[in-house]
């Protein structure tokens, strides 16, 4: 099996791609590099620029938020199959959230540059994956 085949089948098992086609997923594969992360290492941190999506193949990150007083909160644990900085795919704000890697953890990252041309090859594919955003933020504000 091709390392274009093991990403494609591994983004289908993401909930934010479930509902794209095969060829979809493919396309998508195509854009996606891979970033291995050490223990402890920090993967984005809170106030820097974002580059793109980052999508746990496995291991597992912390998300952490710096409070005003100089403490942190962890607001969010991830594992495979899970993901991050979705928003950097959009706009051009600063992260949110530190993520730091709790073990060593290895992700499919998209670059806003990639997102963009993916818009342009088949725009069925961002609107699918708005959907899936729209649901994750509608659970995190029943949540509040």
């Amino acid at each position: 099996m091709s390392d274009l085949e093991k990403t494609s089948r591994f983004l289908h098992t993401v909930p934010m791609f479930q509902g794209l086609q095969d060829r979809q997923l493919q396309r998508l594969a195509r854009r996606f590099t891979e970033r291995t992360f050490a223990a402890g290492e920090t993967i984005v941190t809170q106030g820097t620029l974002g580059i793109g999506l980052f999508v746990i193949e496995s291991g597992k990150v912390n998300a952490v938020r710096l409070n005003p007083d100089g403490s942190s909160t962890v607001v969010n644990s991830l594992g495979s199959t899970e993901f991050f900085g979705e928003l950097s795919l959009l706009d051009d704000a600063p992260r949110t959230a530190s993520v730091v890697a709790t073990e060593e953890t290895k992700c499919l990252v998209l670059t806003q540059l990639d997102f963009m041309s993916v818009l342009h090859e088949d725009a069925d594919i961002p609107i699918i994956m708005l959907k899936e955003l729209a649901k994750r933020f509608r659970r995190l504000m029943e949540s509040l």
